[in-house]
């Protein structure tokens, strides 16, 4: 068994590029294996996980897209190995958090998770003059939006009644 703790799949260099990030950063050359979907079936992208985190011995695989081939190919991996942790949505800050959480890494990885959430941040001037409306949405002062803007539409893309985490894409979860 390897010194590798998790495997990062994603699209295109996505986790090749995290993973290099991350080895620039801490110099820790031993904690990801990356692995990308490009040019590969999903069955491919399966049969590839499959065979990394058995010979790693891994139980955490943090993927790129909740819906993306590389975490359908995890969550199918996930009903072979039920202790098999997958984490979607990755980015740096999740994955140095890991590099040097001590203990167990299934735990490690709900704790990197929610490091790597924290850290999506809306970093707008205060200055900065606010968007223009999307389509559909009421004008600033109109008739839905009063004194609070765009009815309080703000609040749900990061302004400062939202969280940053979730509010940053305008969706709810």
């Amino acid at each position: 068994m390897s010194s590798v703790r998790a495997i990062v799949a994603g699209h295109g260099d996505f986790a090749a590029g995290l993973v290099s990030a991350v080895v620039q950063i801490t110099g820790r050359d031993d904690v990801f294996a990356a692995i990308s979907n490009r040019g590969r079936s999903a069955q491919d992208v399966e049969r590839q996980l499959r065979e990394q985190v058995e010979h790693h011995g891994v139980s955490v695989v943090f993927t790129d897209l909740p819906a993306g081939s590389c975490t359908m190919a995890a969550r199918r991996l996930q009903r072979e190995v039920p202790a098999l942790v997958v984490v979607t949505g990755v980015n740096l800050a999740a994955l140095l958090d890991f590099v040097f959480a001590e203990g167990d890494d299934r735990e490690a990885a709900g704790v990197a998770a929610e490091k790597g959430r924290g850290a999506l941040v809306l970093a707008a001037r205060p200055s900065a003059p606010a968007a223009p409306p999307r389509a559909g949405e009421p004008a600033a002062g109109g008739p839905a939006g009063g004194a609070g803007g765009a009815g309080g539409a703000s609040e749900g893309r990061g302004g400062s009644g939202g969280s940053g985490a979730s509010g940053a894409s305008g969706r709810a979860d």
